[in-house]
């Protein structure tokens, strides 16, 4: 069976990571960033646009966003590696809607045998308008699901 851990890059996910290292045990690990072109993440708020956003040509076929997710990924990875996981794979996924989603869907094809999450990672007017991945991960997932809080402030 195959852990997924969802990683955005946040302090909160960077603590699931360690958190999944130290207490799960030894089996292949799949580090998920979930991506959305520009153009995506507006259509879901469209308030946050306060300029016409164009499309252009990307010279290697690649949405930046594309780009920076695959760092990401690799970066989480990494992480889980130094904390103490092997078999570790990094993912970027394009999400066709919301992360929550693409969370899901991406456990489903895994037939991971658990999703961990940290329990925030959006922050500002996104959070607002998009609500907790982790609350959505649990409430459409039919897997078990670890929601790793943040440290407390005498653990950091």
């Amino acid at each position: 069976m195959t852990v997924l851990i969802a990683f955005d890059g946040s302090d909160d996910a960077r603590t699931a990571v360690t958190y999944a290292a130290r207490h799960i045990k030894p089996e292949p690990v799949v580090v998920l960033t979930v991506w959305e072109p520009l153009l995506a993440q507006i259509a879901w708020a469209p308030l946050a646009a306060a300029t016409p956003v164009t499309t252009t040509g990307m010279p290697d076929d690649k949405f930046e966003e594309e780009k920076q997710a695959e760092l990401l990924a690799k970066r989480g990875a990494e992480l889980a590696a130094a904390a103490g996981l092997t078999d570790v794979t990094p993912r970027a996924e394009r999400g066709n809607g919301p992360v929550w989603a693409t969370i899901v869907d991406i456990a489903d094809e895994l037939d991971a045998s658990l999703i961990v999450t940290g329990s925030r990672g959006l922050a500002g007017a996104r959070s607002v308008l998009l609500g907790s991945v982790s609350t959505r991960v649990l409430h459409h997932v039919h897997r078990p699901t670890l929601v790793v809080p943040p440290p407390r402030k005498d653990e950091r």
